[in-house]
């Protein structure tokens, strides 16, 4: 890597408040996933501990744990680490203010459906290929499948389930991601700040398969966030992709729960994925038309003495960081972690 040469004093001072930034991040991150791990062994606990409680019960009770380890703990800390509480609730009202044109930020939609999954159907190519090229059935397309949907027959663990995706999901990510992360680091490139967040956000679900899309998800958000200037359109924006995932989800189940015999559901089921397909083909022809207007968008960078490589190589170069791309790639070290915390 290139030396790093900055005018003296403030350019020394602007790359260590950099430097401390990432640190942040990372630890940020490092908490997450350690919340994750921990939602896994309470999940197994609860079951152990509680096999004879009421399945409604059980789901619901497991639900409440990931939203608090999962979501308000991350979040609580992020806030502690960068802000205290009381900066951020004078800010609610700016960062959830409606852009003015909603209806055109609303419109961003369908390139930004088209973007991310079209990128879920270019890996699940990919996985396909690849799969057939090594020949037959590898770990190649558990690890690149672009999709984490586990079906249950129970209602309750699915209605859960849902109310994760659509509501607690976009809320606490969004505030997270392109809240918190996102205004952490645009003082420093705002490009570059969309980039990381972007990664980091496809980092949070926990799995290379779901790492792809989420990030080019991520990438569209973050230009949307920076364009409106608003969470408020990012968070719908998110629940709106969820809630599509989450009809999916919720046919699948019903699906489960007649043993594939009702008609009337597989009828549905059927037209509902040919639909899906249909906006994501739609999506990705008009995102591929936006790009021309994208790329004549400029983007800020006050902090032009580093380049944004050289800035996305040293926020990877983080200890906490490089920490937590090992728990966001290494399932036996998290499982590790979790033991030691256990015992």
């Amino acid at each position: 890597m290139e030396s790093i040469e900055l005018n003296e004093p403030n350019g020394k001072m602007k790359l260590h408040e950099y430097k401390i930034v990432c640190t942040k991040l990372g630890l940020v991150m490092c908490v997450y996933f350690i919340c994750r791990y921990l939602t896994i062994g309470a999940g197994s606990l609860l079951i152990t501990v509680f096999g004879n409680m009421n399945q409604t019960a059980l789901f619901l009770t497991h639900s409440a744990i990931i939203v608090v380890l999962v979501y308000v703990i991350p979040v609580l800390f992020a806030i502690a680490i960068f802000k205290d509480l009381t900066a951020y609730r004078g800010n609610f009202r700016a960062l959830y203010e409606k852009p003015r044109r909603l209806a055109r930020a609303l419109g961003t939609f369908p390139a930004t459906f088209g973007l991310g999954h079209g990128t879920a159907l270019v890996t699940l190519l990919f996985s396909y290929l690849l799969s057939r090229f090594l020949g037959g059935e590898t770990l190649i397309e558990d690890l690149l499948r672009p999709t984490t949907i586990e079906p249950t027959a129970n209602i309750a663990g699915v209605i859960g389930m849902i109310l994760l995706m659509v509501v607690f999901a976009p809320i606490f990510e969004e505030f997270l991601v392109r809240g918190i992360m996102y205004d952490a680091l645009k003082d420093y490139g705002v490009g570059m700040a969309i980039i990381i967040s972007s990664i980091l956000f496809g980092l949070m679900h926990g799995s290379l398969y779901m790492l792809f899309y989420t990030t080019a998800y991520g990438l569209a958000l973050g230009y949307v966030r920076y364009a409106t200037g608003s969470l408020f359109i990012v968070t719908i924006l998110h629940a709106i992709v969820n809630s599509i995932g989450a009809g999916t989800l919720l046919l699948i189940t019903l699906m489960e729960m007649t043993n594939e015999e009702n008609r009337v559901i597989n009828t549905v089921y059927t037209i509902w994925l040919v639909a899906v397909l249909f906006m994501i083909i739609v999506g990705v022809v008009v995102f591929i038309a936006k790009i021309p207007k994208i790329r004549k968008y400029r983007i800020e960078n006050p902090w032009t003495e580093i380049g944004p490589l050289k800035k996305t190589v040293l926020f990877f170069m983080s200890i906490p960081v490089i920490i937590m791309m090992v728990f966001a790639f290494d399932e036996i070290s998290g499982n590790l972690l979790l033991n030691l915390i256990i015992r």
